[in-house]
């Protein structure tokens, strides 16, 4: 379903729009455009949201070899 709506375009965006609607309308190419950036800030917070769980995982790093170190040391005693 398709709701009308009024926006204002800067002239520079405006001008890409109609270099690169080709066979469809403005309107078409401004929602392909929009469907696209809808994607890619979906993928960024993604991202963002992966580094900052590595982040918190490699904070620890430290207690996790010392775990390592102590239960080899454990295994090299049996």
């Amino acid at each position: 379903m398709r709701i009308p709506k009024s926006f204002t375009l800067e002239e520079e965006l405006s001008q890409y729009v109609e270099q690169t609607k080709g066979q469809g309308s403005a309107s078409d190419r401004v929602n392909e455009l929009l469907r696209r950036a809808k994607l890619q800030e979906q993928y960024d917070r993604l991202e963002m949201e992966a580094a900052d769980f590595f982040a918190d995982a490699n904070s620890d790093r430290a207690e996790t070899k010392a775990l390592q170190k102590a239960a080899l040391r454990t295994i090299e005693r049996d």
